[in-house]
């Protein structure tokens, strides 16, 4: 029991907060005194969405889908990318939002590439320098 506990709250927990961080910034007004580049919120969506894709891969590659990297990818990018077009939704209902496409995109691009940082990062090389330990033995 106390290693599930430990596993979810490492885990699954991280993703569950996340996402309820993100819908709470979206419930509100738009942020004032924010960066004022050129489409900074743009910015702002593909960084977000960046890290929730890696979270989400980060907790799946701790389930049985490891054994198919596919999958496991793909289900990643999905899952970070939904939350995002839900997320875009969600600010159409709610006063002094909008919903954005080009927010949407944003989201779902950081999904991406936060997915295939993390896998490159975390996920490849370290598979890689087990599988070269084996032939060298």
């Amino acid at each position: 029991m106390k290693q599930s506990l430990q596993y979810f709250f490492y885990y699954w927990f991280p993703i569950g907060l996340y996402g309820f961080l993100i819908f709470m910034l979206s419930s509100g007004p738009v942020p004032e005194g924010g960066p004022e580049f050129f489409q900074a919120d743009k910015f702002a969506h593909f960084v977000i969405f960046a890290v929730l894709g890696a979270l989400c891969l980060r907790t799946l590659d701790t389930t049985a889908l490891r054994t198919n990297l596919a999958v496991l990818l793909l289900l990643s990018m999905a899952l970070s990318s939904s939350y995002g077009i839900s997320d875009e939704i969600h600010q159409y209902f709610v006063p002094s939002r909008n919903a954005d496409f080009l927010d949407v995109l944003a989201d779902i691009c950081g999904s991406i590439v936060g997915v295939l940082a993390y896998w490159r990062i975390f996920i490849f090389r370290p598979r890689i320098g087990r599988q070269e330990l084996k032939t060298e033995d």
